[in-house]
């Protein structure tokens, strides 16, 4: 079997996240940094990462990392590395980029270069003259940060977020792995009770539900590795044995989740049951104003609309103005919330116990913890 180093992508805020998950996977992180968490593994390590990682955006395989500040340089380093043991002749091989502070900051360019330098490789290597690109994607993206250019091959294809049970968005949606996030950074257990008043399609709930059912939430997509020929297709097999094996179907979850709008709750109720945790939610149309909560202690954790979701609504302020009343009585629950308001914890008349700068998309937000007792 192969060992590799693999490079876990992440949003900004999400690393610690991703580095607890891969860690609790059995990986041996080599080093965290902004955006990715870098750690080693083997064939079979590829398939796990990739079915039971909950945070992370992407899972590349790491080429080969080296100095470049002109053309040559990357071409000569990216044609020393050995693509020939991964990418077969009929191999389809893209090649995508991004330069931050570095001299060479043209991507197009930096494209071009790798991909001329792969074929260079590949046709040595594997005594051919053309490729005609007809087999599994091999995608390769160059990174160049501070003239050190990055060479990796994406083994997840498209992007981890795409679960496969969103059948029915909305407006806005919230990220599956940001959502995840949001539940792993809580204090909220399969045993306790978990409100999200704000559910829109329901990502944050039903990533709830997944998590504590312990449901692997790559087992309903494909993935790009799994088409390469050097790999071992019974790994997969394996892995996602396992993964079955390990969900809970026992525990009961306390799940509650509603939205003012009854569009958005029916699109909610479809995506539950397609990730196959229908039975572990109980939906409702309600505003936040209205919910009555069961039991004298739980957690909620909820997106409030702002930005594209708040578009037309005529009352934006006061939305957010009747937070203070409506959740203050909620004095043994753990309140956490994600928004991008202004002023939302002064609003709050209550200084948060934690506050963390993430990315919902392109939109900076914070997410506002305010802790309840001990239970």
């Amino acid at each position: 079997m192969g060992h590799y180093e693999l490079i876990a992508t992440t949003t900004f805020g999400l690393e610690t996240v991703a580095k607890r998950e891969l860690t609790d996977l059995g990986f041996e992180i080599v080093k965290t940094e902004n955006g990715k968490v870098t750690f080693r593994s083997d064939d079979a390590g590829i398939a796990r990462a990739n079915l039971w990682i909950r945070t992370a955006d992407r899972i590349l395989l790491k080429v080969g990392e080296f100095r470049a500040v002109t053309f040559d340089e990357l071409f000569d380093g990216t044609a020393a590395l050995p693509w020939e043991d991964l990418i077969p002749v009929d191999g389809k091989f893209p090649v995508d980029g991004k330069s931050i502070k570095s001299t060479l900051f043209s991507i197009s360019d930096c494209q071009a270069i790798v991909k001329k330098a792969i074929v260079d490789r590949l046709r040595t290597r594997h005594a051919v003259t053309r490729f005609p690109e007809t087999g599994a994607d091999f995608p390769v993206l160059v990174s160049v940060l501070n003239d050190i250019a990055t060479l990796t091959i994406d083994t997840s294809g498209t992007a981890l977020h795409k679960r496969g049970y969103r059948v029915a968005p909305v407006i806005a949606p919230l990220k599956e792995t940001l959502a995840a996030a949001l539940v792993l950074l809580s204090y909220w257990r399969k045993d306790r009770v978990l409100y999200d008043v704000f559910c829109g399609s329901g990502t944050i709930p039903i990533e709830a539900a997944m998590i504590g059912k312990n449901i692997a939430p790559g087992l309903s997509r494909d993935f790009a590795f799994r088409h390469w020929p050097w790999l071992d297709p019974e790994l997969w097999t394996e892995e996602t044995r396992k993964a079955y094996l390990a969900i809970d179907h026992d525990t009961p979850l306390s799940i509650f989740a509603s939205d003012l709008d009854e569009k958005a709750i029916a699109a909610a109720k479809e995506n539950a049951a397609e990730a196959g945790v229908d039975d572990c939610i109980r939906f409702s149309t309600a505003d936040y104003r209205d919910v009555l909560y069961q039991g004298d202690r739980g957690i909620l954790i909820s997106n409030p609309p702002y930005g594209e979701r708040l578009a037309g609504d005529p009352d934006q302020t006061k939305l957010y103005q009747d937070m203070k009343a409506v959740f203050g009585p909620l004095a043994n629950w753990s309140l956490y919330l994600l928004t991008s308001y202004p002023g939302f914890s002064t609003l709050m008349k209550r200084k948060p116990d934690r506050e963390r700068k993430l990315y919902n998309g392109n939109i900076e937000v914070h997410y506002y913890q305010y802790y309840g007792p001990r239970p």
